[in-house]
């Protein structure tokens, strides 16, 4: 199917996203070893699209632009198809025991986005091509779980729904734990692309999420991806096409009148929700954080931004490896936390609330 380019405006503005091509690409030399890595080279070379080689997809070089600025959102357009050489996957709690690792980066600029800190200097899409070799290494981690169920996340460094035009890797995925008894597969996405993966053969073991917000978030800081409307849209294809549904509420911002925002996200989900996505439904909360990294290359990037980032008015978290972030002090934590669940449980009865962080 033909696709049609990202339009520019919607990186840098509230409009709707449109499915990414890239403007640039770049290819390590063992991606063509594969199968999808040559149908790449040959799809952009047909293309007339500039492609050039690269050692290694986490050294890439020759992204052009005069500031750091033009670099970096032209790296937001810039693809790189490489090879997973690293097959140990990293812990995804508290979504799953293990990252699924199928791509990095994203094409949207929501200005919040973890990955400033995760992939900060690093902002372009990579895919890679040798799913095989990573569907045996979950392979191998279901064996060593059992007869526990293990839960592989695929949207840990990425959107793989924006990107799923490109590669198909995330229906193979979809398709490759629908016959693992006991592999789990889940991902999440701000994106409405989904038609491609209704036919999947899923099985049900596959939990398809997308990431919902008030009104003022989406629209401040959610630029160049689907609307909340075509999210919900997507939702119930996806419902009726069998999958278990989820809904992530990240990040839960507090900005003013943030209870009557977020009552009107979850009464909007509730009236417009066709039956199907009832009968599984879970909902995960996540409190808006940020990194010292992460707000500084958020200021030089989206210079504009109205994210409120005062670490005077945060409290410290320490994370892993000596790391940490800051996220809400935790009365205010807790508002967040009792008005969600108070009111998910008033509309959703039924549904279940993973967690809060």
């Amino acid at each position: 199917m033909e696709t049609t380019r990202l339009n520019k405006a919607a990186s840098t503005d509230g409009s709707e996203a449109n499915l990414f091509e890239p403007d640039f690409v770049f290819f390590e030399p063992a991606a063509l070893d594969y199968p999808l890595g040559r149908e790449l080279y040959r799809r952009y070379q047909q293309r007339g699209l500039p492609i050039r080689m690269t050692t290694s997809h986490n050294q890439v070089r020759g992204i052009p632009g005069e500031t750091e600025v033009q670099q970096y959102r032209n790296a937001k357009r810039t693809l790189v198809v490489g090879v997973r050489k690293t097959l140990k996957f990293e812990p995804s709690k508290p979504s799953a025991e293990y990252a699924l690792p199928l791509a990095t980066g994203c094409a949207a600029h929501c200005h919040y986005c973890y990955l400033n800190t995760n992939i900060g200097t690093r902002p372009y899409v990579r895919v890679y091509v040798n799913t095989e070799e990573i569907f045996a290494q979950a392979e191998r981690y279901i064996r060593e779980r059992a007869p526990r169920i293990t839960r592989f996340e695929a949207a840990c460094t990425s959107d793989p729904v924006g990107i799923e035009h490109i590669t198909g890797n995330l229906k193979r995925a979809i398709e490759f734990f629908g016959n693992q008894p006991l592999g789990r597969l889940r991902f999440v996405t701000k994106f409405h692309h989904v038609d491609s993966l209704l036919d999947a053969r899923h099985n049900k073991q596959t939990r398809f999420r997308f990431s919902m917000n008030a009104d003022y978030v989406i629209k401040n800081f959610e630029p160049g991806t689907s609307s909340f409307e075509q999210r919900l849209e997507a939702a119930g294809k996806v419902a009726r096409a069998g999958y278990p549904l989820g809904f992530i509420l990240a990040p839960l911002y507090r900005f003013d009148g943030w209870e009557a925002g977020y009552t009107d996200l979850l009464e909007r989900l509730r009236q417009q929700l066709v039956p199907e996505a009832m009968e599984d439904l879970t909902f995960e909360l996540i409190q808006h954080r940020f990194t010292t990294v992460a707000k500084k290359l958020i200021l030089q990037r989206y210079p504009k931004t109205r994210l409120e980032m005062n670490e005077a008015e945060r409290k410290y978290k320490w994370g892993k490896y000596g790391r940490g972030k800051y996220v809400y002090p935790d009365e205010q934590a807790k508002e967040l936390q009792a008005h969600l669940e108070r009111e998910i449980a008033r509309l959703f009865p039924q549904a279940k609330i993973e967690y809060f962080t």
